[in-house]
């Protein structure tokens, strides 16, 4: 028999006991518990995981682009969908509003680069904008020769319009991650953009 196994879990279970708020006799909620503890999460991934061809020599790195790929196609699948009804032609159209709300009025370079577009992309994305009254155009108040963008009251209010479908959808790229997890993987996903963005603008 597995001894240790067993004495871990009785000493997981003790503690589910003393520590829980109001503790129920059921696995599913001590399931629940277990994986909303930072210790026992970070014990848990220090165990590698398997994957689809690792016995072929199949690396992390190729696991990991796919993975990433994958769910990029899924989070534009979800973004779409919440998009369906409104005017926006492409998830890049709001994304590139909610930049502008977040980040506040820029220059035209600056938010083609905030949102990893190349130049002849992100022109036509923000020709459509334009177009649709979503955003304008202004002087700068730094260099009169330059212009910054910056969403208009028609834009604002159509992003408000769909702005619970999309909340919605990405809760649903990140369905099965509690708190703590999506905690590690933002600062995990936030190590490789700020290097890819070192290597790719910064140099520019």
């Amino acid at each position: 028999m597995m001894y240790n196994l067993i004495n871990e879990l009785l000493s997981l279970v003790k503690t589910y006991e003393n520590t829980a708020t109001k503790p129920k006799d059921d696995l599913y909620s001590f399931q629940k518990w277990l994986s909303e503890q930072p210790a026992v999460n970070a014990a848990l991934v220090k165990v590698e995981p398997e994957w689809s061809g690792k016995i072929n020599g199949r690396s992390a790195d190729s696991v990991i682009n796919t993975a990433l790929v994958h769910l990029y196609r899924y989070a534009k699948m979800h973004a779409k969908a919440a998009i369906s009804e409104s005017s926006f032609s492409t998830p890049d159209e709001f994304i590139y509003l909610i930049n502008l709300v977040s980040h506040g009025a820029m220059s035209k370079t600056d938010l083609i680069k905030e949102n990893v577009h190349d130049k002849p992309a992100g022109t036509l994305i923000i020709k459509r904008l334009l177009d649709k009254g979503f955003i304008e155009q202004k002087p700068s108040g730094v260099d009169k020769r330059s212009v910054i963008i910056a969403i208009t009251e028609k834009g604002n209010d159509e992003l408000n319009k769909c702005m619970d479908s999309i909340r919605l959808a990405s809760a649903k790229v990140t369905g099965p991650l509690n708190n703590d997890e999506k905690i590690r993987l933002i600062a995990i996903l936030k190590k490789l953009e700020d290097f890819h963005y070192e290597q790719n603008f910064e140099k520019i």
